[in-house]
């Protein structure tokens, strides 16, 4: 796994989902990208009962990358707590149901994978309950694992094939994080932040 960057692509109303997704499609194809299957992200949000004073919320998520873990975020007023563990996480989570009920609607990005030699290009539809939201493009540079060391080389893949709408400076996320060893859970936390921008952009918090 190398530095994995994500960029919310602007909507056209002239567009629809399927239609942005085959624009993009193209665009990466032209530069000799294969597809290579098909990926999953999806997070589910539970907050616990009024029972237990302070509310807690917490984020449970899964990435097609890494099928054998679960990716679990716990914000607790000021503090985050982040947990990697296996699939039988989700089977815990029906246990504790008692202590947190499930908040908010069932939000996925997913889509078509392309590989381009050192880069891994994925598509992302986002849906909120199976309601398309917006399109999230994810782009990986495998052979580099520090993130100020892959960005300049990154901007300049995205630039190419997403134009003026990718900025010039790394997301705030990359730039508190760019002497650091980048991890899966890096993606997993750049997917929440994008998964709560659209959440709060049509209304859903």
């Amino acid at each position: 796994m190398g530095v994995t960057v994500l960029q919310q692509y602007p909507m056209t109303e002239n567009k629809t989902g399927p239609q942005t997704i085959e624009f993009l499609t193209k665009r990466v194809v032209a530069l000799g990208a294969v597809q290579t299957g098909q990926f999953l992200v999806d997070c589910e949000t539970y907050v616990s009962v009024p029972q237990l004073g302070a509310q807690r919320t917490l984020h449970v998520l899964h990435n097609s990358e890494q099928p054998a873990s679960a990716f679990a975020i716990l914000e607790s007023g000021n503090k985050v707590v982040p947990l990697i563990a296996d699939g039988l996480f989700d089977l815990l989570m029906y246990k504790m149901s008692s202590v947190y009920t499930n908040k908010m609607q069932k939000m996925e990005s997913k889509g078509p994978r392309f590989e381009i030699g050192d880069f891994c290009v994925k598509l992302g539809s986002v849906t909120i309950n199976q309601n398309f939201k917006g399109v999230l493009v994810e782009v990986e540079y495998r052979p580099c694992v520090v993130p100020g060391s892959a960005w300049e080389l990154m901007r300049e893949f995205l630039q190419g094939f997403l134009g003026s709408t990718v900025s010039n400076q790394a997301p705030q996320y990359l730039q508190n994080r760019m002497n650091d060893i980048y991890q899966p859970l890096d993606t997993i936390q750049q997917y929440l932040e994008h998964f709560g921008q659209y959440r709060k952009a049509t209304g859903v918090i």
